[in-house]
């Protein structure tokens, strides 16, 4: 029996839904423990793309079992197209998706409210995906919240109704000029609602408990990315969940004694989204030739996401609030071609040089400390083993490795599964 982790260690967009599919032929189990629709796994195979939103990334091999745990938050709606979007590929997702009775579920008022909180911060604002997410976890922890549940209840509607009346109230708080017809989009989420109700509910902890007494091997799939954890991330341009190891645990019920390894995934940069603090952000030609050979735009949102050098501050703090086993780095191939890299490994911070992440990590105070790199100039897209890759980018890698004291074992040089180098 086997429970491991694989979590993003910047702001999100790693690549973990690619790597999931990667290792999902070595799980009977694939479960989600946290986050929601905003939060876009992307899978390349075959010459076709796909986004996942709530849906683990396992459902495409044919053997997996694929669980949506307690921690995560459902939007009936975005579900409902998500697997309206699968039905052209003739698979049988029924039978492979469970879902957690204790989920919650996103209500149209809390994409509304979303709306209006925001609206309402003017410049302050966090940079929400407006999709009710925070809301919905505000309702989960002030105890209000609908579940999956609730959903096989009959006061399910009189429940609704009581706390969509609410809603209502509360948004009319924040007195902002919102425009919405609530009546068509309680149409849609009703309908979504039918939808759901012909999934498989369980008691996701018990199930996987279970699973694991039998022999069973489970990955857990978090989503975004460790530095918008709502307790150790750049708060508060956070998500509303724990995306750190810990969510795994209180995502789905599994004891912490039985996670065995932690795979951490990093980008050979970083990118952000949205709001907040980014130290090595680069705002010259060098950040928007990474945006664009990247393809640096969000698989759900669209957004632009903002570029810079490899962080190994943040990246040795995130390896050490999860315990992190082995490395994972994404997007080599995007470097190819730039004449100097530089990576930050030190922050001169209040007039002192740290090499911890801070309390703040405002661009006002802190400046990121650089080693530079001789870069490389082959394309790395065709590479299928280690020792064809470049010299310089085997130092990059030696680099790292020596810096966080944690063994990178795969090297990803395109997003395609099939681009995937296992390192020695």
């Amino acid at each position: 029996m086997t429970v491991d982790l694989l979590l993003g260690l910047q702001w999100g967009d790693e690549g973990k839904g690619k790597i999931v599919d990667v290792l999902t032929s070595k799980y009977d189990i694939i479960a989600r423990f946290q986050g929601g629709p905003n939060a876009g796994h992307t899978l390349e195979f075959d010459g076709i793309k796909h986004v996942l939103r709530t849906i683990p990334s396992g459902i495409f091999h044919p053997n997996a079992q694929n669980i949506i745990g307690n921690g995560v938050v459902i939007d009936p709606v975005v579900f409902q197209k998500e697997l309206e979007g699968l039905e052209k590929f003739q698979m049988d997702v029924k039978s492979k998706l469970l879902i957690s009775r204790k989920a919650h579920l996103i209500l149209p008022t809390h994409r509304l409210l979303d709306a209006a909180s925001e609206a309402s911060k003017g410049k302050a604002k966090i940079g929400s995906t407006l999709k009710g997410i925070g809301p919905t976890y505000m309702d989960k922890t002030g105890r209000n919240g609908l579940r999956v549940g609730d959903v096989e209840q009959s006061d399910f509607y009189e429940k609704y109704r009581a706390l969509a009346e609410k809603h209502e109230a509360m948004i009319q708080f924040y007195d902002v000029n919102l425009q919405y017809n609530l009546g068509e989009m309680e149409e849609e989420f009703f309908k979504a609602i039918d939808v759901l109700k012909t999934l498989t509910f369980i008691d996701s902890e018990e199930h996987l408990n279970t699973a694991l007494k039998q022999g069973k091997t489970i990955l857990c799939e978090g989503a975004q990315g460790s530095l918008l954890d709502i307790d150790f991330g750049t708060y508060p341009f956070v998500t509303s969940s724990n995306t750190t190891a810990a969510g795994a645990c209180t995502g789905l019920g599994i004891a912490p004694n039985r996670v065995k390894d932690v795979f951490g995934i990093f980008k050979a940069y970083t990118t952000r989204v949205g709001s907040g603090p980014f130290p090595t952000e680069l705002f010259d030609e060098t950040g928007q030739a990474m945006a664009r050979i990247g393809n640096e735009f969000g698989s759900v949102t669209g957004r632009a996401r903002r570029c810079g050098w490899l962080d190994l501050v943040a990246l040795k703090y995130a390896i050490q609030v999860n315990g992190v086993t082995e490395l994972y780095m994404m997007k080599g191939d995007v470097l190819s071609g730039f004449e100097t890299l530089k990576i930050c490994t030190a922050y001169q911070y209040n007039g002192e040089i740290i090499s911890h992440f801070p309390y703040s990590i405002d661009n006002e105070t802190l400046s990121p400390i650089y080693t530079e790199f001789k870069g490389w100039q082959a394309d790395l897209t065709g590479m299928t083993s280690y020792d064809e890759l470049p010299m310089e980018l085997k130092e990059y890698i030696h680099f790292i490795e020596k810096e966080v004291e944690v063994p990178i074992r795969i090297v990803s040089v395109g997003p395609d599964r099939t681009q995937t180098i296992l390192k020695p």
